[in-house]
């Protein structure tokens, strides 16, 4: 149901600077997030580095390095969440999701390194269907 256009200047204009202030308040995440996704990537860069000239099993220094890759890769999907909201004015779940998908794969990445319990694990393929599931309606709707 629309809600009643009011005339009241006042309002539009509190309106107006709201939108504005929303406006800046997602210009700065955005920048955080940019910033946070470059220094991601260089920690990437510099474990990935360190599987060269590292005595660790390579195993455990390939998972690390795609630990660490899954987190940035969440960030820019978070990232392209908040440029869609600057491209279309309308928050986007799609990114969410998938970054919420990805957050999912990598705590499966996780179950290869500690000992789980079968409920966890159950739960999380739970996770992993329902953001799926969700993430190939919303493109059907798109």
């Amino acid at each position: 149901m629309a809600l009643p256009q009011d005339d009241n200047p006042q309002m539009q204009w509190a309106i107006a600077a709201i939108m504005r202030v929303n406006h800046v308040i997602y210009l700065f995440i955005a920048i955080v997030l940019a910033l946070l996704a470059v220094v991601s990537f260089y920690d990437v860069a510099l474990q990935f580095m360190d599987i060269l000239r590292a005595d660790v099993p390579m195993t455990d220094s390939i998972l690390t390095v795609l630990h660490a890759l899954l987190v940035t890769i969440i960030i820019i999907e978070i990232l392209e969440t908040v440029t869609a909201y600057f491209r279309t004015n309308r928050l986007q779940v799609r990114p969410i999701l998938i970054a919420g998908l990805t957050a999912m794969v990598r705590k499966v990445l996780v179950y290869g390194l500690e000992p789980t319990d079968i409920v966890d694990v159950a739960g999380t393929v739970a996770v992993i269907a329902v953001l799926t599931l969700a993430v190939v309606l919303i493109g059907k709707e798109e």
